[in-house]
């Protein structure tokens, strides 16, 4: 269908948790095929300076299995550009805590330039990748 709406939502979706979850849900009702583009360990070590615990294919069959999603591809390029230019989606879906941030303005700014809307959903705040990294490596129970 001509029609479609095609939206893509990048991630590392490393060590997969409810906030990942609830971005794809969300991403899910911004379009009518949702792209997820999985962070490759290189990217994720050149943006947060650590490689994910779990494995690059491992993270594509967690995320292409999540219901909402009807495509995952690995993102290897530290552009988003690069990545629109390959699959030229409608809609790039970022979590909320970009909204207003120097990254997120860039973002809107480049993508607006090619037509592209960028849409904000909620980021689940009590959980990350982050966070549970670091209670593992501490050994705590989780709170």
């Amino acid at each position: 269908m001509a029609d479609r709406r095609v939206g893509y939502a990048p991630g590392v979706f490393d060590l997969f948790h409810i906030g990942h979850l609830n971005l794809l849900r969300n991403a899910a009702g911004a379009c009518d095929h949702l792209i997820a583009g999985v962070v490759t360990d290189e990217q994720a070590m050149r943006a947060k300076g650590i490689r994910p615990v779990v494995p690059l294919e491992e993270r594509l069959a967690i995320v292409e299995s999540i219901r909402f999603v009807d495509e995952a591809v690995p993102e290897d390029t530290p552009h988003k550009m690069d990545m629109w230019e390959r699959l030229h989606f409608d809609t790039i879906i970022k979590g909320d805590d970009w909204k207003g941030t120097d990254r997120g303005d860039k973002l809107e700014s480049d993508f607006a330039a090619v037509g592209v809307d960028v849409v904000y959903v909620p980021y689940t705040v009590q959980t990350s990748s982050t966070m549970l990294r670091r209670v593992i490596q501490r050994g705590l129970d989780v709170p």
